[in-house]
């Protein structure tokens, strides 16, 4: 069994990647990053050697490429983590999330198409419904709602995803994901971002009051529940992965505060 797993030096990626090549050592693991600056190889570097893990670097958008790789490889599945993911920069440039997010998804499912696959994934996000209200959760049947381009670069390419199992009878699966934290997160997100400002003493951004409301979810648990999807899951589904911690921006930054402020009285503690 071979996969191949685009986006997979970046967070989210990145972390499926060592729960994959670890759990499965008899699978064959392709990570396909482009490197942009979400990607980062040092996240990768402990998998270096594995005889199940081959890096390959590319741009899910290009077709020539991304045509040429399947042939070569001839993957059983592809797990498409690969895209364009921060809210503040889709806004300043919201066409390379088009070509990322959408045009990139099209032509990996087009290569699952004249290749053959059992199982094309796309791993989507909640941001697709819109923004959470102080109760409740989102379901699958919720209605979408993008709010940014990022969001609705995301679900234009769920909406391709599911069109192409209506259409062409592709194996498809989608799972949606709330905020995720955890190792190797890229420093410009909420959790990550006030680590940071707090420890070298700058201020911390929160937008407005900080009163939008986020499910948190560990990023480990989001891997585990990908595999369960891709392995198990009913062909064109689409399935919620939550973590169940719903909580304010601002309470979010308190208890980084809390924490941190935690963390350094016991070390002065333990001197």
């Amino acid at each position: 069994m071979k996969t191949i797993v685009t986006g997979g030096a970046g967070f989210i990626g990145g972390n499926f990647m060592h729960f994959a090549v670890n759990a499965y050592p008899n699978e064959e693991w392709i990570c396909l990053d482009k490197l942009t600056y979400a990607g980062n190889m040092e996240t990768l570097q402990a998998l270096e050697g594995k005889k199940n893990y081959k890096f390959v670097k590319g741009d899910i958008a290009d077709r020539e490429f991304i045509f040429d790789l399947f042939r070569t490889e001839k993957p059983d599945r592809v797990i498409n983590f690969a895209a364009e993911s921060h809210v503040d920069r889709s806004l300043k440039d919201p066409e390379l999330f088009l070509r990322t997010n959408v045009l990139g998804t099209v032509c990996l499912m087009d290569a699952c198409r004249e290749f053959g696959i059992e199982r094309y994934h796309q791993v989507s996000t909640d941001e697709v419904y819109g923004s959470l209200g102080d109760t409740g959760y989102f379901m699958e049947t919720t209605p979408l709602c993008p709010h940014s381009p990022y969001s609705a670069s995301k679900a234009s390419a769920d909406m391709f995803v599911l069109a192409y199992h209506d259409t062409y009878h592709m194996p498809v699966s989608i799972t949606r994901c709330s905020n995720n934290y955890g190792p190797y997160h890229f420093p410009e997100k909420l959790i990550p971002l006030i680590i940071n400002n707090i420890l070298e003493g700058k201020k911390l951004p929160v937008y407005g009051k900080g009163e939008n409301v986020r499910d948190w979810l560990y990023v480990e648990d989001h891997c585990k529940a990908i595999d369960l999807v891709v392995r198990e899951g009913r062909v064109g589904e689409v399935y919620n992965v939550g973590g169940h911690n719903e909580m304010k921006n601002i309470d979010i930054v308190k208890l980084v505060i809390k924490t941190i402020r935690e963390l350094m009285d016991n070390d002065k503690n333990l001197r």
